[in-house]
């Protein structure tokens, strides 16, 4: 059964004090209205929205960094293919620059290098399979594509003979045993007299310090070379002349002043028996 009540109305506040009550009572009603929700928004069609072009520089400067990352993988590619190839691998050992050694002692010396990618070796790693031979100083390399490594030697230039038992040893500036002959005639150097007679004395040590500043025409024209102190260094030459050189100072003066004085005409009228080079400034004959 239906109530008798009807829709959206509802009695009026419960009575109190002040309320009129009783037959002639008016009674109020009211309308419950519900609040309605706000409409909702329509969304604007995608037509609306405006789109403005990339800027000209932000996109040039994307397409240049993609450029530079491509050809920057491109080139390490490049490089690791050249260091790890088999292509470039040493094949033949070409070695210049050596008098004392045979080239095919310095090869067999760097046979190690042998089948290694020419990229990969240092002049470091050439130098440390060098050191068995004393005769080099130093060494470079040049790879030569596909397959060749030039290897060029400086070696160690002997500037006089010291004699040992038998023999006699070809020794440089250093004291360093370059090579050992039985006949000193056959090698064009002089004789060292040490006192000793050993390369690790100080008065050697001057001596063929002497003989180092010396240019190889003179030097070959030594026969001997002796020293009573560091302060009395005396040459023979092959002719039986005496060369009084003095102390260790100023060897590169002496030894130009030696050789203007050897180049000098011979007089048979004054002949020469010693050459005076320890003041080199004003060096003389007698």
């Amino acid at each position: 059964m239906a109530s008798p009540r009807k829709p959206g109305l509802r009695p009026g506040a419960t009575s109190g004090p002040g309320t009129p009550s009783g037959p002639g009572a008016v009674i109020s009603a009211e309308r419950a209205i519900e609040p309605e929700a706000p409409p909702a928004k329509t969304p604007l069609p995608s037509s609306n929205v405006i789109e403005f072009p990339e800027p000209k520089g932000r996109r040039k400067r994307r397409i240049l960094l993609w450029v530079v990352a491509a050809v920057a993988a491109f080139v390490v590619a490049v490089v690791a293919g050249a260091v790890y190839s088999p292509v470039l691998a040493v094949q033949t050992i070409t070695v210049d620059g050596t008098k004392l050694l045979t080239p095919a002692a310095v090869q067999k010396a760097l046979a190690a290098v042998e089948g290694k990618p020419l990229p990969q070796l240092s002049e470091q790693e050439v130098a440390e399979l060098l050191k068995p031979l004393v005769q080099v100083r130093s060494a470079t390399i040049e790879a030569r594509p596909p397959s060749e490594l030039l290897v060029h030697i400086v070696e160690r230039v002997p500037v006089a003979l010291a004699k040992q038992g038998e023999s006699y040893v070809m020794v440089d500036v250093d004291g360093i045993h370059l090579g050992a002959t039985k006949d000193p005639a056959e090698v064009p150097l002089p004789l060292i007299d040490a006192g000793a007679g050993t390369t690790n004395t100080e008065l050697f040590k001057v001596i063929t310090a002497v003989l180092d500043t010396l240019p190889a025409d003179v030097l070959a024209r030594l026969s001997a070379a002796s020293a009573k102190s560091a302060d009395a260094v005396e040459l023979r030459l092959n002719d039986g002349k005496t060369v009084v050189w003095g102390n260790a100072e100023d060897k590169e003066l002496k030894a130009k002043a030696l050789e203007a004085l050897l180049k000098m005409p011979p007089d048979p009228k004054v002949p020469i028996n010693v050459y005076d080079v320890s003041t080199p400034r004003h060096p003389f004959t007698k």
